[in-house]
């Protein structure tokens, strides 16, 4: 099922979805929680996208509807030229080998009950064309590729350390040989030298299997080192687009420069680096007239309050929701 060249392996198009909360009083309708405000983008084969922001912004939904593990209230994913929400059942269930997703926590996904081979396994029970001594063969061979041992299928998750297990959930991502890995925040619960041999690993494995990447992070030194592209989310929107090492070198909306700033760097003081947000997080319960960043923006003018802005080409595949994209400051 691998698409054209020329389709890409995962295009989202005017995403949103929105959460009805509790009724609160018998005459009024419901409120509704904001997650996701129109996000869309594409990712090429063989590239990998990042998605930064804070706690809060969208970023986990994102990844939950990209993996049809939840229903958007509007908009389309479509993954190797297939509309996820438009297929039925067993279509879905078919298309569900060529995507796959490693979560954040290694002690959490991975079922304690189960021995190794059986976890890695998993995803081939969706195929009938695996018998059993070829899907015992799959296994040893990725769980060799993700630099473990054949023999450890016959273990269970609690003899391994935080990254064996991640290196575990990376191997069960992989053994149905994917076009797109969704991972969301896959090294934040691991120690930092932990994280640096994940990381090398993932990249290895797209070298070696051409592997597409979707990475949620809120870490931007991760995003850096792994990902080819990166977009900014704030409450639910995307606020920033472009290729890494450009928008990382020249960020063009306010609230990419002030995650940029809050990265400590060596010998560089906190006054050095950028004034701090000022202002408090809107309200996901709302859906403002204007720029959703501009209570806290430090350029934030009378036209920001009133007019929400679009995402915009500034050229050389960089996109910013600015109206005064141009006059953000350099590092």
């Amino acid at each position: 099922m691998n698409a054209p060249a020329t389709v890409p392996v995962l295009a989202v198009e005017e995403l949103q979805r929105h959460y009805t909360l509790p009724r609160e009083h018998l005459f009024r309708e419901p409120g509704k929680v904001y997650a996701l405000n129109g996000v869309s983008f594409e990712i090429q084969p063989g590239r990998s996208f990042g998605v930064v922001g804070e706690s809060g912004c969208g970023k986990s939904t994102l990844a939950r509807t990209v993996m049809a593990l939840e229903t958007p209230t509007a908009g389309t994913v479509r993954i190797l030229g297939h509309d996820l929400f438009d297929l039925d059942k067993d279509a879905l269930r078919a298309l569900r080998r060529h995507f796959q997703m490693v979560f954040q926590d290694p002690y959490g996904s991975l079922d304690p009950r189960h021995k190794v081979g059986r976890v890695v396994a998993e995803p081939l029970t969706v195929s009938d064309e695996v018998g059993a001594r070829d899907r015992v063969e799959k296994v040893a061979d990725v769980l060799r590729s993700v630099g473990l041992k054949a023999a450890d299928m016959d273990k269970y998750p609690h003899e391994f350390s935080g990254g064996q297990r991640q290196r575990i959930a990376i191997a069960r991502a992989l053994v149905t040989r994917p076009e797109l890995i969704v991972a969301d925040e896959p090294v934040s619960a691991l120690d930092v030298s932990v994280q640096a041999q994940v990381l090398n690993l993932m990249r290895d494995l797209q070298d070696s299997f051409g592997v597409t990447y979707m990475l949620i992070s809120h870490d931007l030194a991760v995003v850096e080192y792994v990902c080819d592209e990166v977009a900014v989310m704030y409450l639910g929107r995307i606020v920033e687009r472009g290729r890494t090492e450009a928008l990382f070198a020249r960020p063009s909306h306010p609230y990419t420069r002030a995650l940029l700033d809050a990265v400590p760097r060596p010998g560089v003081g906190r006054a050095k680096r950028g004034a701090a947000l000022k202002g408090t997080v809107m309200s996901q319960t709302a859906l403002g007239t204007g720029c959703a960043f501009a209570d806290r923006c430090p350029m934030a003018k009378p036209r920001c309050l009133e007019e929400a802005p679009p995402l915009r080409d500034l050229g050389d595949h960089h996109l910013s929701a600015c109206h005064y994209a141009e006059d953000v400051p350099a590092g």
